[in-house]
Parts: C-alpha cells; sequence; structure tokens
C-alpha cells in the first residue's frame, strides 16, 4: 500500500482482513442458531479468532518486530477456529471456515512456518 515493507505482506494482511470480517459475521449468525448452546466453544474462537487477526493486520501494517511470531500464533488460532467451524453445517459456519483456512496458510508464509 503506503510502503515497501508492509507491500511485501499485503496478500496476508488482505487475508487477516477477510478473516476478521468473516468470524464477526458468522458469530453474529451463530448467536441465532436454535443450538447456541453447542456452539459455544466456535462462538468463543470465533471472536478470538477475530480479534487476533486484526491484530495480525495492525503489526503487519506497522512492520510491527514480532510481526512474523504474531502471525505464526495467528495461523495456529486460525486453523482452530476452521476445526470448530467445520463442526456444523451452515453456510456461514462453512465459508467462516475457508477464510480462517486461507488466512492461517497466508499467515504460514508470512512467518516462515
Amino acid at each position: 500500500m503506503l510502503t515497501m515493507e508492509t507491500k511485501k505482506n499485503q496478500s496476508c494482511i488482505d487475508a487477516c482482513a477477510k478473516c476478521a470480517q468473516a468470524c464477526y459475521e458468522c458469530f453474529h449468525a451463530c448467536l441465532n442458531e436454535p443450538d447456541l448452546n453447542e456452539r459455544k466453544n466456535c462462538v468463543s474462537m470465533l471472536v478470538e479468532c477475530a480479534m487476533m487477526c486484526q491484530m495480525s493486520v495492525s503489526m503487519m501494517s506497522m512492520n510491527g518486530q514480532y510481526s512474523k511470531e504474531h502471525c505464526g500464533i495467528c495461523a495456529m488460532i486460525c486453523d482452530s477456529c476452521a476445526r470448530e467451524c467445520n463442526m456444523f453445517k451452515d453456510q456461514h459456519c462453512k465459508d467462516c471456515a475457508k477464510e480462517c483456512q486461507t488466512c492461517a496458510d497466508e499467515c504460514r508464509k508470512m512467518s516462515g512456518m
């Protein structure tokens, strides 16, 4: 975008931003599902994943010194969130799991894992 330092991470920044949005949208949709009680862990994971992705965007945007390590952890959380979402058959959960997996892959590439 603005600098060469952040441009090299732009695909990861974009994937993290998209994943955060997907997680928040899925969170909202899950709150309206009749089996909300069975989704407690998933709903919690969605918020954790979204927050981690937002922080990853911030870290990479400012070329933070721990961006790679942070994105490595973000990849693990996105993988966990994808697994949780894939436990449910709703389209919003399937779509979110896909975004989480894409983000995890981008974060692994960025962090060199």
